[in-house]
């Protein structure tokens, strides 16, 4: 999925975490998606840009599409990261410059890593279903992998953790004894949790991990706070276990991971360490060069929006 913001802002990151347990409670910002689909971004945030790797959070639905479109996203470039895609209702239809073509339907794993360059489109099929609900995430490459060659994963079959009145999905990383088989550059975790009405469990957490939880549906309190679909509770450090209790069946999405140790800077859909590899790049999509092509999508891609005026730096993380 893609940033499609027309006059994006530089995004500092970096590597400061709340050193101990917080609870700050997220709002998203209403951001327009493609033709027809509007997201909730939770991150980047106003004073929180990343949670361990996890650097972009849209949460999307549940939508009514039967009359709609859905989801269009043109192919559009993306650099210095991976792109997570999950969903709990519909399918989006995945196609990228390397020649993958991949329906990705509810708790199966889209994971597309792009490192030095890539370009995909996304959308709803033809015909497609009636409901549309899912959330978008990028995880940020380290220094030494983001230049990797690009790769497109999907896994359909992902490890799964229970206790009583929960159902942990394991999206990546590891949660528990549970690992992922997707690809993971730093040591992080994404696990959707599904609790059944009245379940409390303690789901064992590391407290050198931070971590936030995403509000995907039900009535769910999180550490004894209230957090409503489509809201995101950071969570910082420090714990060994993360209370939860549900009031009616419901599910949220577990992102954690070891605090990032790097300054970036965070442009429409690139992650980079300079404003001059961010200028480079958008220099090389817009003249047809190392992005390559992405085939069968019917319509233009998407073109570059203009550079701030403003140099783009990188800066650590500041709340």
């Amino acid at each position: 999925m893609s940033n499609l913001d027309r006059k994006p802002a530089p995004t500092a990151c970096g590597r400061e975490a709340a050193i101990g347990p917080v609870r700050d409670l997220l709002a998203a910002r209403q951001v327009r998606l493609g033709e027809s689909t509007v997201v909730r971004r939770l991150l980047p945030n106003l004073g929180r840009r990343m949670v361990g790797a996890w650097c972009f959070v849209d949460h999307y639905g549940p939508d009514d599409i039967a009359d709609e479109p859905g989801m269009q996203v043109p192919p559009h470039p993306h650099m210095g990261l991976q792109t997570v895609s999950w969903l709990h209702q519909g399918e989006v239809l995945h196609r990228d410059s390397l020649g993958s073509l991949q329906t990705v339907r509810p708790y199966e794993l889209g994971l597309m890593t792009s490192g030095r360059a890539i370009s995909h489109s996304e959308e709803s099929p033809r015909p497609h279903a009636r409901y549309l609900h899912g959330a978008q995430l990028w995880v940020a490459l380290p220094d030494p992998h983001r230049h990797t060659a690009p790769a497109f994963e999907h896994h359909p079959d992902l490890p799964v953790v229970t206790a009583p009145g929960l159902r942990a999905t394991v999206i990546l990383g590891t949660l528990d004894t549970a690992t992922s088989p997707g690809t993971a550059y730093t040591p992080l975790v994404g696990a959707d949790l599904a609790l059944a009405e009245g379940a409390s469990p303690r789901l064992p957490v590391l407290p050198d991990f931070e971590y936030a939880v995403l509000a995907m549906a039900g009535r769910i309190d999180v550490d004894g706070v209230p957090v409503e679909p489509g809201s995101m509770l950071y969570l910082g450090c420090g714990r060994t276990a993360l209370p939860l209790r549900a009031h009616t069946d419901g599910a949220v999405l577990l992102l954690g991971g070891a605090p990032f140790e790097e300054r970036l800077v965070m442009w429409w859909n690139f992650v980079a360490r300079t404003g001059e590899e961010i200028a480079e790049a958008r220099r090389d999509w817009e003249r047809g060069s190392r992005f390559g092509e992405v085939r069968g999508y019917d319509g233009l891609r998407l073109p570059a929006p203009d550079l701030p005026a403003t140099p783009l730096k990188a800066r650590g993380r500041e709340r």
